[in-house]
């Protein structure tokens, strides 16, 4: 008699229990299909929900019954964000939505041409998640601003500053070729002195000084070879520092 009372009790509990889990899926599906966006957000996080929204403590414990759709979280996603993105373009205009993938979204920073990727939208927690590498510059930005400088002016002017001295080097190719000639008719005298022992340190010292500096021309010769080259590399640098600071500022 008392295993049969046992029995009874533990399958009124199951059948509670899984009364429950129907119930909580009949509510989500009747909010979804009245477009009560509100009470799906309240069912996804109750907690949450009372603490943001009702500003009180939920009314009774957390029955984890939420986890019931974690596995079509992104079809919720898809499905809450069209009200969602249609009140932040309201709150936030500047920010743009792409969803990549269903009940995924990217941020984007403006409509504009070049526009950036800011980060993620999180629809399920109402949430942004930044790029915080892109947040920080676009912080930096305004910081930069009381200088009057923009975000990239420093690199831009180093680089500037690289292409400037690469050119000059290009342009005293005729120089070095002068300086190369004089420094071998002088490496050929130094060779044709006669060593007596109280001159071969002497001789010696200036024979390393010219083939050091010949060395050194050398060196400058090879730079110049590849300095075109190089002065292109950095125009296309100073181009995208100039279009992020460009990008930059319509964001500010």
């Amino acid at each position: 008699m008392e295993n049969q009372e046992q029995q009874t009790s533990a399958a009124d509990v199951l059948t509670q229990a899984i009364a429950n889990k129907l119930d909580y899926l009949s509510t989500l599906q009747a909010a979804v299909q009245h477009g009560d966006d509100r009470q799906v957000y309240e069912l996804l996080d109750q907690v949450r929900y009372y603490q943001e929204v009702k500003k009180t403590r939920a009314a009774r414990a957390v029955n984890h019954l939420a986890e019931l759709v974690d596995n079509i979280h992104l079809q919720i996603s898809h499905y809450l964000s069209d009200n969602l993105i249609d009140y932040l373009g309201h709150i936030y205009p500047f920010f743009y939505y792409e969803e990549y993938t269903t009940g995924l979204f990217h941020i984007y920073f403006g409509n504009w041409w070049d526009r950036r990727l800011f980060g993620d939208l999180d629809v399920i927690n109402v949430k942004f998640n930044f790029d915080q590498a892109e947040y920080q510059k676009l912080q930096k930005s305004f910081e930069l601003e009381a200088q009057h400088q923009r975000l990239n002016t420093a690199k831009i002017e180093q680089i500037s500053s690289e292409s400037e001295q690469l050119q000059k080097l290009m342009d005293a190719q005729s120089v070095r070729d002068n300086q190369k000639t004089q420094l071998r008719e002088q490496l050929k005298e130094n060779s044709q002195k006669s060593s007596m022992p109280w001159d071969t340190s002497k001789i010696k010292d200036e024979r390393q000084q010219i083939v050091d500096q010949l060395t050194e021309l050398a060196d400058q010769d090879e730079k110049a070879l590849n300095a075109h080259k190089a002065i292109k590399e950095n125009d296309d640098k100073i181009l995208v520092l100039s279009k992020e600071d460009t990008i930059l500022n319509y964001e500010k």
